[in-house]
């Protein structure tokens, strides 16, 4: 593994490289200079952030109302252009925004019970202007102590990665993270199977809302590495020295021995002297020292960027609502944990079949949910009610139409307090599903 030396660390000259040569090279932009993606189309940031104004049926009410009216804790069915705009027009703060957003394949998706969901139809500059306008919307809404999370496939991960580095600025990116998100595909023939796709992880500024989510680690890693017993228990062997030249007391001799050349001690001589004193150095034969670090009861190991533990629905006990491509609600959980505290705010702009949201309601977070699909506004308003169903037989079929007895026997119930909003607009067109909605509510 590599190790990095920042310029104060490197000891001798510089590495020999042969492109120190005289050989004439086209110059190279500036370290400074920023890339960007250019298409036509691409609108001024001034011209996204201009006012859009909208009003809001809020179900169970018989007048429209404002963007400022809109309350916490609420569902709106609305396009997220408008939704988002809303938002700020409102003068909320989140500090959390997650989306799992159409991932550009050109498909159409329908829910279990073979409703249409939404189609994923644009592609290429479309697709990443309408993204980058999205994410210029989520940076003014967020808090400065607030994160955004995408959540993509391997279809756009590289454009959005700067688009979102153009937005929040690359110093604000945190992490790439990886999410094996089934167990085997089958389809195998011409290319590798597909079995993850991606989050990308940017916080607003430096000062963001961090709480480190942990593991329990795996019997099999720890007997692997804390390999080890004693009468204390299970320990491991690590290095008491770190790269890097010093000059001060981790530079300086101990037990009548330097550092490796270009290393130093982890720690100052009189505390190795109170590691020693308590049977925690071990001496190899050769007089080599090494710390032992024993196992705690409560070892919890750092979520890394690798999340294989937070597959999709894949048998039929597990909780779900039908909408595809909904994501597994642990890991919607653990990311409301890490990145909001108790009353703060956490928006989803494409909030599908409501995990986000479920999650912050469970979590003691204010929410709000925004879709431009009516089932997806359907599925999150019955699911904060009557909550999730068995994934189950949902071939099978009741004499009335419904889910089959096998899929009803176990579900959660919600009965969350919240608000419906719809696009007066969208109202207007859809009166039969504006009422369902109200039926759902009643």
């Amino acid at each position: 593994m590599s190790v990095g030396l920042n310029k104060n660390e490197v000891a001798g000259k510089s590495s020999v490289l042969a492109s120190r040569s005289t050989h004439k090279i086209p110059p190279l932009p500036s370290n400074n200079a920023k890339a960007t993606i250019n298409y036509p189309g691409k609108l001024p940031e001034l011209e996204v952030l201009k006012p859009v104004e909208s009003k809001y049926r809020q179900i169970g009410k018989i007048k429209t109302v404002s963007a400022k009216q809109i309350n916490a804790n609420s569902i709106i069915w609305a396009d997220n252009w408008f939704g988002l705009h809303s938002l700020l027009e409102s003068g909320k703060k989140a500090q959390l925004v997650y989306l799992d957003p159409p991932y550009a394949t050109g498909l159409e998706f329908e829910s279990r019970s073979q409703e249409h969901a939404y189609n994923d139809s644009l592609n290429n500059a479309a697709y990443i202007e309408s993204m980058r306008r999205k994410f210029i919307l989520i940076r003014e809404l967020l808090d400065d102590t607030g994160s955004i999370y995408v959540h993509i496939g391997h279809q756009m991960v590289a454009e959005l990665k700067i688009v979102l580095d153009e937005v929040f600025g690359a110093s604000n990116f945190r992490n790439l993270i990886t999410r094996r998100k089934c167990s085997s595909k089958n389809f195998t023939k011409n290319q590798y199977s597909n079995l993850v796709d991606y989050l990308l992880f940017y916080s607003k500024t430096e000062r963001y809302i961090w709480n480190q989510p942990t593991m329990a680690p795996d019997p099999t890693w720890v007997a692997k590495e804390y390999n080890k017993v004693d009468e204390r228990g299970q320990y491991k062997l690590v290095p008491i020295h770190a790269p890097g030249v010093r000059r001060g007391e981790t530079g300086n001799e101990w037990r009548g021995m330097m550092p490796p050349p270009g290393k130093h001690w982890q720690y100052i001589p009189s505390k190795l002297d109170e590691y020693d004193k308590r049977g925690e150095i071990h001496w190899s034969k050769n007089g080599n020292p090494r710390r032992k670090v024993y196992l705690s009861s409560d070892k919890a190991l750092p979520l890394t960027d690798y999340w294989d533990q937070y597959r999709d629905a894949h048998h039929q006990s597990i909780l779900i609502t039908g909408y595809p491509t909904e994501k597994n609600f642990e890991m919607m959980k653990m990311i409301v944990a890490a990145s909001s505290n108790p009353g703060d705010l956490v928006v989803d702009p494409f909030s599908g079949s409501g995990s986000t949201v479920h999650a912050a309601q469970l979590l003691g977070r204010k929410w709000i949910g925004i879709d431009q699909s009516y089932v997806a506004a359907k599925t999150s308003v019955t699911r904060m009610i009557e909550g999730r169903k068995p994934m189950g037989d949902y071939i099978g079929k009741n004499e009335s139409g419904g889910l089959s007895s096998k899929a009803k026997t176990k579900h959660e119930v919600m009965n969350a307090k919240f608000s419906v909003y719809v696009d007066s607009e969208v109202s207007k067109l859809f009166p039969n599903e504006v009422s369902e909605l109200e039926s759902l509510l009643a």
